[in-house]
């Protein structure tokens, strides 16, 4: 046997470990949810879909589920372009402290992070307290729709920050000093050249922060002990048999949320290959 057919057969068995925990923790799940979501009460049927698009309640949960993970992925998007190009324009050590702390915070989430808002911005939070007093807010709630956009927007951040930045890197300067010689300002620039170029990166990172805010859980449920109506948490009641124990129901919801994230993906995809048509 020569050294191309023995180095792929190696190569190829190297794989087979990742291949084995990619299929009993990804597809083998996956496939059992799809299949559970089909059982209802007279055997396999739609059914468990049919209540769910029937039911005021569970559409309502994807809708908040949707808004709360839109909106913050918006927001974080935009101060994350905001922080990542800064970081380019700033000293290299504090470039560096900045990357660090980046990185830590992007891990800070869950009931630390539920927390921490109630103690800063809760009912009687210190924020609350004192922007109160100052007159600047009459009423807050942290517990609200608005409240758990400010959280989810809080932890986009730092996951936008670090995937956006190695994209500015793509800009070079020559690029910007050409265009200022050529006659074209700042705007010019980056609807000429710096948008199209981050196209990609920035549909990515959205596309990732928002399947990172469907598929929070932790967090709103810390914070809310459950009351907020979105599909993680409602996945969760049904699961765990807080009011009704129903699996199939929630496998139904928790394919929904994979039906969201494959639709996002595919508008993606998309939108990728009709920017990159473009700018050609």
């Amino acid at each position: 046997m020569s050294s191309a057919p023995r180095g792929k057969w190696l190569a190829a068995l190297c794989l087979l470990p990742f291949a084995v925990f990619f299929f009993a923790f990804q597809i083998a799940p996956l496939l059992w949810v799809a299949v559970n979501s089909l059982h209802g009460a007279d055997g396999w049927s739609l059914e468990n879909f049919s209540k769910i698009f029937a039911s005021k309640f569970y559409l309502q949960a994807i809708k908040h589920s949707l808004q709360v993970a839109f909106w913050s992925s918006i927001f974080g998007l935009l101060i994350a372009v905001l922080g990542s190009y800064s970081l380019h324009q700033v000293d290299s050590r504090l470039r560096d402290f900045v990357s660090a702390f980046t990185t830590m915070t992007s891990n800070f989430a869950g009931v630390p992070l539920a927390f921490a808002f109630i103690i800063l911005l809760g009912f009687n939070g210190a924020f609350t307290l004192l922007l109160k007093q100052l007159g600047w807010i009459e009423d807050f709630n942290i517990y609200s729709k608005t409240g758990l956009i400010l959280i989810y927007t809080y932890f986009q951040i730092p996951l936008g920050v670090l995937l956006l930045y190695p994209a500015f890197d793509a800009l070079r300067e020559d690029w910007r000093e050409s265009a200022a010689l050529l006659g074209a300002g700042p705007w010019q620039f980056w609807r000429h050249i710096g948008l199209p170029v981050l196209t990609p990166a920035l549909l990515g990172t959205f596309v990732i922060l928002l399947a990172n805010a469907l598929g929070a859980y932790a967090t709103v449920y810390a914070l809310t002990t459950g009351n907020f109506n979105i599909m993680p948490i409602r996945i969760a009641a049904l699961v765990a048999g807080d009011i009704v124990l129903n699996p199939s129901m929630a496998s139904a919801l928790a394919i929904l949320l994979v039906g969201l994230m494959a639709l996002i993906t595919m508008v993606h995809q998309w939108l990728l290959r009709r920017s990159y048509h473009v700018t050609r």
